[in-house]
């Protein structure tokens, strides 16, 4: 199953009594509480409720994750993780925020310069990696 919406303005909600198959496409904003075995696609942000089950890989420019995820998760700007969520994945982004009671299995890729990361040649010491700007995360 396959939803399109081509308004980026658009916020769309499905509610917890919401079951898909399938691949779910969207643009704009939504908030997703319900059940979805298939993966999930969109230049948008995704919201994720406390009700949300997700068997599959999930790509956006910005994602706000509660309930539970068993697949991967990217995001082009930020991911959000809070409280109670269960995520069991790899999580790739430029901005990571993940608070307290998350329960993480999986790798994290975060990249907020967009970085290429060099591998030294061998017999070579490693380059230091250039600090933070204060207050950048």
């Amino acid at each position: 199953m396959s939803t399109t919406n081509n308004n980026n303005d658009s916020k769309n909600v499905l509610n917890s009594d919401v079951e898909l198959k399938g691949t779910l496409r969207f643009t704009g904003e939504m908030t997703f509480d319900g059940k979805l075995e298939g993966d999930i696609q969109s230049e948008g942000t995704l919201n994720l409720g406390d009700n949300a089950v997700v068997k599959g890989n999930i790509t956006a420019n910005s994602v706000l994750v509660r309930g539970k995820v068993n697949g991967n998760v990217t995001a082009k700007e930020k991911i959000d993780i809070k409280t109670k969520t269960e995520l069991f994945g790899d999580i790739r982004a430029a901005r990571l925020v993940m608070e307290e009671g998350v329960t993480f299995v999986g790798q994290t890729e975060v990249n907020p310069n967009k970085v290429t990361p060099v591998a030294p040649r061998a017999g070579e010491p490693p380059k230091p990696v250039p600090s933070a700007k204060p207050g950048a995360f």
